[in-house]
């Protein structure tokens, strides 16, 4: 996750009203199997109707447009002005140019075929001279987001509030060592639930993008970290006052732009979950870019999360591992998206959760098409990656592997120390009636080849 980069110098823009189309030319994207490798706006595997292990792909799959990258996005980074002028777009960070992006936004939703979308409080909504202002703004906006909601069907995965982009966040939000800010950020996430529940939200995220640290010298890490657990303590009890019934979420990320953050990856936020009793109002929401940045592979949070019973919900999205920062690319790569859905699938879906793609097109892909093609290459690979790990579910050829390779503990020793039974002096005496261990081998390129196969 990340937040929209400054605005553009002002574009050309062609007067329009709410009446107008943003997107001449290109209509709802069809589903056409026996399309030509060149047509790209087209969908050749994602088929929202069609029935895998006893449910349609679109519920499965539960696809998410971000507004942040989508339509706030410019193509700048550390090196270059942006490059992506949008038509619709006059410079400015007036309300009216709020609300006809965001009529461009769900514009965008209905063609391209999406049941979610997700945003930031600050992407929808410009920030006035004062809270009050601020919390008038929102307001506006997001009556408009939910006429256009209920005309388009689109509903709201999950709202979030910036807390990071803002110079009174350079210090952090939850764990600024100024009481003040952490303040002004509790009041902040106050609206962010209330807008949520306005919208029909089903989930609320938090991403610490300044919960963390430069340097040690100047922090005092265990009073930080109190902080945030009782921030997040104050959130559950306004959650609770207000009948917000959305899933919280944390997305880790182990640094950028701090440089360390406390929500490191997924067994770091378990762990602190765990620590300060808020494993019962809290999953996670995991972005794979975050967990390569993090040393891990592509799926490992994902499965680690699941493994925990604590998957929530993810940003569908990719890296470039060998660059080594948060590309936010749009994860094409059907192996991948294999061995995600396979997680999804074994623990029965992802919902109230779903996959958002926290992507942007490079800065590179200036035309409106790219917005569209950018999603559509993402939602077909996760098609395919469905298709394929409901295959290997099916076969079994996989869990059988694992099944044979941990039946040690389905009887005599090893089920008593699954169960927490055994003991150290129990484990010697069958050590001294059994001897050496039989080495068995891990077959890791035989699971490789299979995997292979389906892909």
């Amino acid at each position: 996750m990340s937040s929209f980069a400054p605005a553009a110098k002002r574009a050309k823009m062609a007067d329009v009203d709410s009446g107008d189309e943003f997107f001449p030319g290109i209509g709802k994207i069809p589903f056409k199997p026996d399309a030509a490798a060149t047509e790209t706006l087209v969908f050749k595997h994602y088929n929202p109707e069609e029935v895998i292990n006893g449910r349609t792909m679109k519920d499965w799959l539960r696809f998410s447009v971000c507004y942040w990258h989508t339509f706030r996005g410019t193509g700048a980074d550390p090196f270059g002005f942006p490059t992506l002028h949008r038509p619709w777009e006059d410079g400015t960070d007036s309300m009216d140019n709020a609300k006809r992006r965001l009529r461009v936004a769900f514009e965008f939703f209905k063609k391209l075929g999406v049941p979610y979308w997700t945003f930031h409080d600050r992407d929808i909504s410009p920030e006035g001279a004062t809270l009050e202002e601020t919390n008038r703004n929102l307001d506006e906006i997001t009556d408009l987001a939910l006429e256009l909601q209920n005309e388009t069907g689109v509903k709201l995965l999950w709202g979030t509030c910036n807390l990071f982009a803002h110079a009174r966040y350079m210090n952090g939000a939850s764990t600024n060592p100024d009481a003040h800010v952490l303040a002004f950020a509790a009041a902040q996430v106050k609206k962010g639930l209330e807008v949520t529940k306005k919208l029909g939200g089903v989930n609320f995220v938090f991403w610490g993008g300044r919960e963390g640290y430069h340097t040690l010298l100047n922090t005092d890490l265990g009073r930080e970290l109190d902080h945030m657990a009782n921030f997040f303590k104050m959130v559950i009890e306004y959650k609770q006052k207000i009948g917000f019934t959305g899933q919280l979420l944390i997305e880790p990320k182990p640094k950028e732009p701090s440089k360390h953050q406390y929500d490191y990856d997924g067994q770091t936020v378990m762990s602190f979950l765990y620590k300060y009793g808020l494993q019962n109002d809290f999953k996670l929401n995991i972005e794979p870019n975050h967990t390569t940045l993090a040393g891990h592979c592509h799926e490992h949070d994902i499965v680690m999360a699941s493994a925990c019973k604590l998957l929530g919900s993810i940003d569908s999205n990719t890296g470039s591992p060998d660059l080594g920062w948060d590309t936010d690319q749009f994860p094409m790569d059907v192996k991948n998206t294999t061995a995600i859905m396979k997680v999804v699938v074994e623990q029965d879906g992802l919902a109230p959760g779903g996959l958002n793609f926290d992507c942007k097109v490079r800065r590179e892909s200036i035309d409106l098409t790219d917005m569209f093609i950018s999603h559509i290459g993402a939602m077909d690979a996760f098609a395919r990656g469905l298709k394929n790990a409901a295959r290997m579910i099916q076969d079994g050829h996989l869990s059988d592997l694992v099944a044979s390779r941990y039946s040690s503990y389905d009887s005599g020793l090893g089920a008593r120390i699954e169960a927490g039974t055994a003991s150290l002096e129990e484990c010697e005496q069958f050590i001294h009636a059994n001897g050496e261990p039989h080495i068995v081998s891990g077959r890791q390129e035989h699971c490789e080849a299979i995997v292979n196969y389906y892909v």
